[in-house]
């Protein structure tokens, strides 16, 4: 796979015993080193106008003028440093040129996966939230769209991240040419991503949400992308297809309750490289949360070997009937059982 990296994205300074910090980025690289294969791309950070495609002119000013101001506690799980805009725009710009990657044809061996940070998806158009300052996988996507260059007229950003990705569901909750989906845990932080949030307006139909209880291994998440990712997103047809690529749920993820093993991402992106080819998507990643730095860096790495030859091992248990009921109640909140 091609990388996208930055050590901008290093300065973003958390303090203190803060989960999301720099050694994240630190364990992924060596995680990496290890393996063959590896390409890093260094992108030009976001511009001013694609931040603003999706975050408000206001909300813009006043989280840069905080962090010149030397940062803080934006609310208090979100820290800022002086640094942190600049390590926004780097990371958000890694997306960009992720999602531009795809696009323009770059797949198997030369799929990009950006690993930027601060993560993104909690971002909501005019606020910052959950360690969250830009909303990195709706500025890539929303880029796309915007350019007439790029051929891309719909786009899919599916969440696997272990918390529902808020900010991403609302920037686009009611634009028709955005399919958000994901796949979390029931009831943890923010506390959205219900069935029944399913979109609005001309984005009716557009919003996935698979809220499955905690304890949820890789057969349940499976049981999700193969029952209802796969057949709403080949009925949505995109040109782009980005994944915001979480792996707190890991089973030895400190902050989740989840069950996914290592080879339970090798699982999850093997199938969503197979639903991009088949509805002929570019496929991009785009890093967002995984604070435990053994299980992210080996979760990165095992999606670095799925694209570079390696089959994954299915699972051998079956899916909780928790989930298999969860899978027919969204599958009728989403017209799928016609």
């Amino acid at each position: 796979m091609q990388f996208g990296y930055s050590e901008t994205c290093l300065a973003h300074d958390t303090g203190e015993r803060h989960p999301e910090t720099a050694d994240r980025l630190r364990a992924i690289r060596r995680a990496l080193a290890k393996r063959h294969g590896i390409s890093y791309v260094e992108a030009d950070p976001s511009d001013e106008e694609s931040v603003a495609s999706v975050h408000d002119d206001e909300y813009v000013e006043e989280i840069r003028e905080f962090c010149r101001d030397g940062g803080g506690n934006w609310d208090p799980d979100t820290v800022a440093s002086e640094d942190t805009w600049e390590a926004a725009t780097a990371s958000a710009g890694l997306a960009q040129w992720a999602a531009r990657e795809a696009a323009d044809g770059a797949d198997g061996r030369d799929t990009p996966f950006s690993i930027g940070r601060p993560p993104g998806h909690h971002a909501v158009a005019d606020d910052a939230m959950g360690f969250c300052f830009i909303n990195n996988a709706a500025v890539a996507a929303q880029t796309l769209l915007d350019d007439p260059d790029a051929d891309v007229e719909r786009a899919v950003i599916f969440d696997w991240d272990v918390h529902h990705g808020n900010g991403t569901q609302d920037i686009f909750y009611e634009q028709g040419d955005v399919l958000y989906a994901s796949a979390h845990e029931d009831g943890l932080y923010p506390g959205t991503g219900d069935i029944e949030e399913t979109g609005a307006g001309d984005g009716e139909g557009t919003t996935l949400n698979v809220p499955l209880s905690a304890g949820a291994g890789d057969e349940d998440y499976l049981l999700a992308v193969d029952e209802l990712l796969r057949p709403v997103v080949e009925r949505f047809d995109p040109d782009l297809f980005v994944v915001s690529a979480g792996f707190d749920a890991h089973r030895h993820d400190p902050i989740s309750r989840m069950r996914v093993s290592t080879e339970g991402y090798a699982l999850l992106a093997d199938r969503v490289r197979s639903i991009a080819d088949d509805v002929d998507a570019g496929l991009a990643f785009v890093l967002e949360g995984g604070y435990g730095l053994d299980t992210l860096s080996e979760g990165v790495a095992t999606v670095h070997e799925t694209f570079d030859g390696r089959t994954p091992m299915e699972p051998d248990n079956e899916p909780s009937e928790s989930t298999e009921q969860l899978v027919e109640d969204v599958r009728r909140a989403h017209d799928l059982d016609d």
